[in-house]
């Protein structure tokens, strides 16, 4: 049975300041910290690739766990889209040499955006299970600065770069439950990259979260024969403050279990799911974790991890 071992993650420490952003575009203290919910954007150094906050974040991910050798990794999968350079040849082979790892491990690029953490966990699984392997690295790293134009209003102000690294292996402190995806490619063209600059339709985005997220949560909750009240926590993907506040308010069950950490961080894409395991989750006394994940594509998808 393969499941989350352990996660570490890379955050740059050079950013971007979200009042002198809102300064500039007349935005106040109020909706900077209660619609956007980031005071602060961590920003990759311009000589940065993504396989670099790859690297950085599977290197702490080996300091954190000594049982962990790169010889013994069998598979590696990045989730990204804004890989290294034009996106070929993929980011993870460029991982895998950077990292030192045999070249008998397999790896593969995932191009999904905020749901491609959910996805991923249980790509690796199936990917791992089938094959009978034994140690498997997920990342998550799509530096959005290298798409955002800074003077667009509603995106430069919502996104961090950062990186996760996550050890998928057998005898896991976490096991992954019953899960459910979605796709609607009709919504392509609310999130979508055009001559290299990134555009969102805020509000398309903001009504698809709050429409699809709580009634799949809820769906998710009753096939797997579990109320709300089994639920330790909602880790759903930090699009916003506004989107966060929005989908624990219409799920109409213990809102106070969603939690909403991006301040220092704001939205990183696939990598805000894991921040949140990371920092909340895999060392607490929980039993229950909700996931969720929805974004570009468009696409979801919701998930249950548990202690056996």
């Amino acid at each position: 049975m393969i499941g989350i071992k352990g996660i570490a993650s890379y955050v740059p420490v050079a950013g971007v300041d979200n009042y002198a952003q809102g300064a500039k575009f007349d935005k106040d203290e109020e909706f900077i910290l209660g619609k956007i919910g980031s005071a602060f954007l961590p920003r990759k150094d311009d000589g940065q690739e993504t396989s670099d906050l790859c690297v950085e974040a599977a290197n702490a991910l080996f300091a954190n766990n000594p049982g962990l050798k790169r010889e013994s990794v069998d598979v590696l999968i990045v989730v990204t889209q804004n890989g290294d350079e034009e996106g070929l040849p993929h980011t993870a082979a460029i991982v895998q040499d950077k990292l030192g790892l045999p070249t008998t491990v397999a790896a593969f690029d995932i191009s999904l955006g905020c749901s491609g953490y959910v996805y991923g966990i249980y790509a690796i699984k199936g990917f791992m299970e089938a094959a009978g392997l034994k140690n498997g690295l997920l990342i998550t790293a799509d530096p959005y600065s290298k798409i955002v134009d800074p003077e667009d209003r509603n995106t430069t102000m919502l996104f961090g770069d950062a990186a996760t690294a996550t050890w998928m292996g057998e005898d896991a402190p976490w096991h992954l439950g019953k899960a459910k995806f979605g796709t609607d490619g009709s919504g392509a063209p609310h999130l979508k990259v055009s001559d290299g600059v990134f555009f969102m339709n805020g509000r398309q985005v903001f009504n698809f979260a709050l429409i699809k997220v709580p009634a799949h949560l809820h769906e998710l909750l009753a096939e797997s024969d579990l109320q709300a009240s089994d639920i330790d926590a909602f880790c759903i993907h930090q699009g916003s403050a506004a989107i966060v506040d929005a989908v624990a308010r219409r799920f109409e069950g213990e809102p106070e279990k969603f939690i909403k950490d991006m301040v220092e961080t704001g939205n990183t894409v696939s990598s805000s799911i894991p921040l949140l395991l990371e920092k909340h989750v895999l060392d607490s006394d929980w039993k229950r974790v909700a996931l969720s994940g929805f974004g570009v594509g468009l696409s979801w998808g919701s998930a249950i991890i548990y202690r056996p």
